[in-house]
C-alpha cells in the first residue's frame, strides 16, 4: 500500500464519526480537524503538539491564518498543481474570512472524493465538485514515516 492509499485507508474508518467541535474520537465525535489529527495519529502515534481551543466559525476574520500556519508546520505543504487522493485539502469558505476547514483527497467510482468532517453530518465522503475545487487554498501531504 501507497503513503498515499494508507491515508486514505486511514480516513475511510472515520466515515460515519458524528461532528463533534474540538474533538478527535473514531465512532465517537469529531470535526474536520480531529480526523487529520487522527489520521495523523493513525499514521505517527502521537501527535506533535497539543492543539489549542478554537471556534467553528467559517466566517470567522482574523489577519493571521491560524489553521494554515499549523499545516504548514506540521504537514508537507505542496506546490500549486493537481490534487491527487492522500492529500489534505485546506478550504476558505468564506470570502474575506480565514481558511477553516479540511479534508482528505480520495476517489471513489473513479471520481474524485472528499472525505470531511462537518457540522449536521460527521464524517462523509462526498463528491469533489467545483463549490469544493474553487475554495481550496492549500493543499499538503502527510509526512512519510
Amino acid at each position: 500500500m501507497t503513503h498515499a492509499e494508507a491515508v486514505v485507508a486511514a480516513a475511510r474508518t472515520w466515515i460515519g464519526t458524528p461532528y463533534v467541535h474540538q474533538a478527535s474520537c473514531r465512532g465517537g465525535g469529531t470535526d474536520c480537524l480531529g480526523l487529520v489529527r487522527g489520521i495523523w495519529r493513525d499514521l505517527h502515534g502521537q501527535e506533535p503538539c497539543r492543539v489549542p481551543p478554537y471556534t467553528a466559525d467559517w466566517g470567522e476574520l482574523r489577519t493571521r491564518e491560524i489553521l494554515w500556519d499549523a499545516a504548514s508546520t506540521y504537514l508537507v505543504p505542496l506546490a500549486p498543481g493537481s490534487p491527487a487522493p492522500g492529500q489534505v485539502l485546506l478550504f476558505r469558505m468564506r470570502s474575506g474570512a480565514i481558511a477553516k476547514h479540511l479534508g482528505i483527497l480520495a476517489k471513489r467510482d473513479q471520481q474524485p472524493s472528499l472525505i470531511h468532517a462537518f457540522s449536521g453530518h460527521g464524517v462523509v465522503e462526498s463528491p469533489f465538485s467545483a463549490a469544493w475545487a474553487r475554495r481550496v487554498v492549500a493543499r499538503f501531504s502527510f509526512p512519510e514515516r
